[in-house]
């Protein structure tokens, strides 16, 4: 009876195991895709990009980083304002879509303006997901890639 007993204990243990491992599909999986920043005109740039999470947990990118300024910071968008963010989220099996009139990077006293065909490199940070390094082609002016 008492081998029983702990059979059935062990059995239980292990089934609760199983179904905690099957309940959550893993950690982020963060892509970066559509990265560009239209050439900038004066002392501040914007950069824009989709961020697709495969993977079965939520993340935030939490700030973005450059040589191109000290001071990188992340903007929403909300009626045609723009206010900076401590975090935006990035939802499992799910995106971030900054773009343009919407969410984005802003640069600010840029230490160089970027020319259209150049790159800027920007190292985006997340709460979970280890830092993603990314080259931004610097466009035209007026590139908008969802008017292509």
């Amino acid at each position: 009876m008492r081998r029983r007993k702990a059979v059935a204990g062990t059995l239980t243990l292990a089934t609760g195991l199983a179904l905690t491992a099957c309940s959550s599909d893993g950690p982020p999986r963060l892509e970066v895709t559509g990265a560009f920043m239209p050439q900038p005109v004066s002392d501040m740039a914007a950069g824009f990009l989709l961020v697709r999470n495969s993977g079965g947990a939520t993340d935030r990118l939490t700030s973005v980083t450059s040589s191109l300024s000290d001071h990188v910071s992340i903007h929403e968008t909300r009626n045609q304002t723009m206010r900076m963010v401590t975090s935006f989220e990035v939802p499992a099996n799910g995106e971030l879509d900054l773009e343009r009139g919407g969410n984005h990077i802003m640069f600010t006293d840029l230490k160089q303006r970027p020319k259209q065909g150049e790159t800027v490199s920007v190292e985006l940070h997340f709460e979970k997901a280890d830092p993603i390094k990314v080259d931004i082609p610097v466009k035209e002016t007026t590139y908008n890639p969802k008017k292509q």
